[in-house]
């Protein structure tokens, strides 16, 4: 029996293998959002110098999402094949480095099992078939998004862009909405936070929101259309300055502290991708108009 028919005929087997691989792709996305941002700056500041007209820097070790390999930020001790299983090796390891044993940031762990959590359940939601293996890609880009913004306060233009660019081409297809529908929520979506941004600039003299967001919410509305576009910013935006409010306390900030909105985008998206036909009609219904 060919193996898409196996995985048609028994959803369990497409759900734990989507677990499996969420787990190793989160593995990798832990180098990602480690080294993605330390990239561009690298990149940035190779510009600044042409641009200024700077002597070149004089060439260092290749730094990519490959090179040099994985080692102990404290020792240098360089992670060996068995040190690198997802969760298995944490545990294993007690959360501590087998050379120096200087603790492991519970970062890793906690992104490799949400990713697997998060892989195994968009293949039990959708079933095995296009719709599932497109939202998995669509998922671990949004979480390698979010823990970047949420750390450095950027959404990479190479994370973002080509996942609008594919929200587009899966729809072309008809996969979620038409490429009408898609093409417009990616325009509206762009449009509607820029309005805000200089809306709020004129208003105020400050930057509200990032450009970054602008191009999130595009690439949202390219994969679910214009109609998941009120419920996502609806809902991040409840969402968000509620969370805000406690990180503000917690941390004794000012209300100027800039909290990053990405995250918060990229998970009411995800929701309204999956779901928001359901809620829009529950609140219609719940509001006597439906």
């Amino acid at each position: 029996m060919p193996l898409n028919e196996v995985l048609i005929l028994y959803p369990l087997v497409f759900v734990v293998i989507a677990l499996a691989v969420g787990l190793l792709v989160g593995s990798f996305l832990n180098v990602v959002v480690w080294r993605l941002p330390k990239m561009l700056q690298r990149e940035w500041r190779l510009q600044a110098h042409d641009v200024l007209g700077f002597p070149p820097e004089a060439p260092g070790t290749a730094y990519n999402l490959m090179l040099p390999h994985s080692h102990c930020p404290q020792c240098d001790h360089r992670i060996r094949a068995w040190e690198n299983i997802p969760l298995l090796s944490y545990l294993f390891l007690r959360g501590r480095c087998s050379n120096c044993a200087a603790p492991i940031s519970k970062r890793y762990p906690l992104t490799e099992l949400a990713c697997g959590l998060l892989s195994g359940f968009i293949a039990w939601h959708f079933g095995f078939g296009w719709q599932a293996c497109m939202v998995l890609v669509l998922t671990w880009g949004l979480l390698a998004m979010s823990l970047i913004d949420a750390e450095h306060q950027l959404l990479p233009d190479v994370l973002v862009l080509p996942l609008l660019w594919l929200g587009l081409i899966v729809n072309s297809f008809g996969l979620f909405v038409s490429l009408h529908e898609a093409l417009w929520g990616a325009v509206a979506g762009y449009m509607t936070l820029w309005s805000v941004f200089w809306l709020f600039k004129l208003l105020t003299g400050k930057d509200g929101i990032g450009h970054g967001d602008f191009k999130l919410l595009a690439l949202l509305g390219a994969w679910g259309g214009w109609q998941i576009l009120p419920l996502t910013i609806l809902l991040s935006s409840f969402v968000g300055a509620i969370i805000g409010v406690i990180l503000l306390r917690l941390r004794n900030a000012q209300t100027s502290t800039p909290i990053p909105f990405g995250p918060f985008l990229a998970i009411a998206g995800w929701i309204a991708l999956l779901w928001g036909g359901q809620i829009t009609g529950f609140y219609w219904q719940f509001v006597g108009l439906k």
